[in-house]
């Protein structure tokens, strides 16, 4: 799994470091690195005066690790779990000799509890803590197993190539993960049967479906003042919905867990926040990245979204790259996406995984505009 080191792991946490600038100081990319089933690329932009999503990837001979954790009410949660999910998961598998559902359930519920511990201690300073939280979407690739968890809204799409005739092919999109949100039928039913006795667990409001009025995902890490009663009968939480204390948990930490054998027609997957899926389906964004070079494929994806976003606004992609971080969240979210090629020893000749006994971890900045004005002050900095 992580071998029997943890050291490897300590520079998933914190900034990353390496990416490049587009013209747009809201973007960061990583244009293509190896990891031990091909390549992978990965970009970021932000939209939020905070960046609430983050992402990471960690990488050794013999698996590899993907991370997209998107935040809601603050970043205060989806940067948590960069510090501390990759970790569980390694101490896990270290003790259960290897990978497995049993290892990442175990590891999303550690994680959750850690959150929550944090929440204890700054409640009463920082009573707001209580209303952050993040979904979290875990890939992880270990002897041709793809594992792929789950909370809330972000997605992992699978390109997959079927053959049209003797000589053509085309991908379709296969997706992975479940979206836990209530604007989805089965969720909101779910989440319905789950609290027979309250008419008003879910309430439609502001164009949209919301548990409690409050928020559109049923499962997440934090949120803690939907999960313990404690927690919401703070009258700062009136403005967020009822003045009627909780009951009962309303949302989850227990993620969706789905394994697969990869297969020779398994292309690449595409992990990514609800911020690209707002804008493009899952089969256009697979027939993206099969038409074009894999060289900054992230990068196209997110320029894809933010294109589809300016045309829905009438507007010009370079009319978006002007708007600052906090305005642009009118016309999009952040977001992040992460597409993984399956097709080792076929990777890329330029970046072929070498080294053997490589660990290498990608994580995105925890701010893309911070981080790209250090850069263009410090051409040479590296975190």
């Amino acid at each position: 799994m992580f071998e029997s080191c943890c050291r490897p792991l300590e520079r998933c946490f914190g900034g990353g470091g390496g990416g490049g600038g587009s013209g747009d100081g809201l973007l960061w990319h990583m244009d293509l690195k190896p990891h031990a089933s091909g390549d992978y690329s990965i970009a970021v932009v932000q939209a939020n005066s905070a960046l609430e999503d983050q992402g990471q990837v960690f990488t050794s001979p013999s698996a590899t690790y993907v991370g997209v954790y998107d935040g809601h009410g603050g970043p205060e949660a989806s940067r948590f779990i960069t510090h501390h999910l990759f970790a569980f998961l390694h101490k896990f598998a270290s003790e259960q000799g290897g990978l497995s559902v049993d290892v990442l359930r175990k590891a999303f519920g550690a994680t959750e509890e850690e959150f929550l511990h944090l929440v204890k201690q700054s409640w009463p300073a920082r009573p707001q803590i209580a209303s952050v939280g993040s979904c979290c979407l875990v890939g992880a690739i270990s002897n041709d197993v793809l594992y792929v968890a789950n909370l809330g809204d972000s997605r992992a799409v699978l390109g997959r190539k079927v053959s049209e005739g003797r000589m053509n092919s085309v991908v379709v999109a296969e997706r992975l993960s479940t979206d836990h949100n209530v604007g989805v039928e089965e969720v909101r039913k779910e989440v319905e049967a789950l609290h027979p006795d309250d008419s008003h667990v879910v309430v439609y409001t502001r164009g949209v479906w919301r548990i409690k009025g409050i928020i559109q995902v049923s499962r997440s890490i934090g949120d803690v003042y939907l999960k313990k009663p404690e927690f919401h009968r703070d009258p700062l939480f009136q403005q967020f919905g009822s003045p009627v204390p909780l009951q009962r948990p309303v949302m989850t930490a227990e993620p969706s867990i789905m394994t697969r054998k990869l297969r020779p027609q398994d292309l690449f997957l595409i992990f990514a926040s609800d911020g690209l899926w707002e804008q493009l389906s899952d089969q256009a964004v697979v027939e993206i990245v099969f038409k074009n070079p894999r060289l900054g494929i992230a990068k196209r994806l997110v320029r894809a979204a933010l294109q589809e976003a300016a045309r829905k606004r009438e507007m010009r992609y370079e009319d978006i790259k002007r708007l600052e971080k906090g305005i642009r969240r009118h016309f999009h979210d952040d977001i992040t996406v992460i597409v993984m090629y399956l097709d080792h020893p076929q990777a890329s000749p330029n970046v072929r995984f070498k080294d053997h006994t490589i660990f290498d971890c990608t994580s995105a900045p925890i701010d893309i505009f911070s981080f790209n004005a250090d850069e263009a002050e410090n051409p040479l900095h590296t975190s």
